[in-house]
């Protein structure tokens, strides 16, 4: 029988989520503008300026972990609240730092908030959309990341010429909408999968109702109780049980991979790479500019797609294509290439990563784990994202300072074309498929 569906209301709900992903981009781009005054206010050396940089991905596996004890005890509502609550605290408290201790305290807690959302985000659209509508919707929190990250650092190109307070400003503004995305959330409906791992089967078929017709209800409902059947209290045992444990295996390499891919010193050192081939100030924060734009049109390349050619193929396409675009840019950074030549490079690997690895992860993530232990293994595999993000910041400034700008790109080459091999041996087509049905076929063959 045909299903019906309430777009307007899927969307409208998935968009309010997703705004976790908006302040996720605005602390992770904002760091970009704001580096080259903090070098000169906090006086930073190579081992400070990774330290400060990579102390949000600190905060994030505080954030992580908290996220996934919440989301399965206390539901994924209340845990989007408290994030949006964090962001708006620590955006003021980094706004108003006097001391080097106390900016990178607040930018932990930054991550706190940036953790949480991470995880919970892509987690509640995944439980509340139908299955042909999942890879679209979850890829809704990787766009609203994108603007952020591009909205950000149109805000902070516009506020360079304002003075050495200026990154002051840069992390203040983060407030207005981390209180839009605390207002919105308030209006949010529990998600239907864990309501009914609680036994609350009334209120979760009154939200399926509002996502979809009778026939959605009555299936979705089935399926739902069919997968939590024998399920006991989550647990860390659970979540390596031998049944689950190659999916958690996937998933744990995959999120360590999205960010060893080295995409992300892009986005967090722009500067110094650009300052390296003889680009001023000013031309260093307009190369944000380009970045974010770029992003953010590739992005929407990924969700036209991630339904159609599938998660697979993206993931295959992006980690290879990135390798050699690498290998191009270590070159011409290492042989002073003109600042066009370096930029046309760092957005063809930006392309490659915002059609591919930078949503899809989030996608897979959000689907390949049982309903049982889904916001647990969500969160295991995710701290391991943001352990392994904090690993490529902190280190980066070292290596360049002893290798060249040029010399780590040579070494996230390689480990793309590593994660190429794995995606191709390990990870299998996901669209199309309800999370019951993924659980069935991914799981138990």
């Amino acid at each position: 029988m045909q299903q019906r569906f309430n777009h307007a209301y899927i969307i409208g709900i998935s968009f309010i989520s997703a705004l976790g992903g908006y302040l996720f981009g605005f602390d992770f781009a904002v760091i970009s503008g704001a580096l080259p005054f903090l070098r000169t206010t906090f006086a930073l050396n190579a081992w400070w300026e990774g330290f400060l940089t990579g102390s949000l991905a600190l905060g994030c596996m505080a954030g992580c972990l908290a996220a996934g004890a919440l989301a399965d005890r206390y539901g994924r509502k209340p845990g989007l609240i408290l994030a949006a609550f964090i962001f708006t605290l620590s955006s003021l408290g980094m706004a108003f730092s006097n001391s080097l201790g106390m900016f990178v305290t607040m930018r932990f807690a930054a991550g706190i908030g940036v953790g949480m959302a991470s995880i919970l985000s892509p987690l509640y659209i995944a439980e509340i959309s139908p299955a042909h509508l999942r890879g679209r919707n979850v890829s809704i929190n990787q766009l609203t990341i994108v603007i952020g990250i591009l909205v950000t650092n149109l805000v902070n190109y516009t506020l360079a010429s304002k003075g050495d307070e200026a990154w002051r400003w840069m992390f203040g503004l983060g407030a207005v909408p981390s209180l839009v995305f605390l207002l919105g959330v308030l209006l949010l409906p529990e998600s239907p999968r864990w309501l009914m791992g609680k036994g609350k089967t009334a209120q979760a078929e009154k939200t399926l109702a509002r996502i979809g017709d009778a026939a959605f209800v009555e299936e979705t409902a089935k399926d739902i109780h069919r997968s939590l059947q024998g399920s006991s209290r989550t647990s860390l045992k659970a979540v390596f049980e031998k049944a689950v444990r190659p999916a958690v295996v996937v998933g744990i390499t995959l999120a360590v991979f999205q960010q060893l891919c080295g995409i992300n010193i892009v986005f967090n050192y722009t500067s110094t790479i650009f300052a390296s081939v003889g680009a001023d100030l000013n031309s260093q924060l307009f190369e944000t500019i380009s970045i974010g734009i770029v992003n953010l049109v590739f992005t929407l390349v990924a969700m036209w797609q991630v339904d159609k050619l599938g998660r697979r193929p993206l993931m295959l396409i992006g980690s290879l294509g990135l390798s050699l675009v690498y290998i191009v840019l270590a070159l011409l950074l290492r042989n002073q290439a003109d600042v066009k030549f370096v930029s046309f490079f760092v957005l063809l690997a930006i392309a490659m990563y915002a059609t591919s690895l930078a949503p899809v992860t989030w996608v897979l993530i959000s689907e390949i784990f049982p309903n049982k232990i889904r916001g647990l293994a969500s969160s295991i595999a995710i701290v391991s994202l943001w352990g392994a993000y904090f690993i490529l910041v902190f280190t980066f400034p070292i290596l360049a300072e002893n290798l060249g700008t040029y010399g780590p790109f040579y070494l996230y080459a390689g480990i793309c074309f590593l994660g190429f091999l794995f995606i191709r041996s390990k990870v299998q087509e996901t669209k199309g498929k309800t999370l019951e049905q993924l659980e069935q076929h991914l799981i138990r063959h």
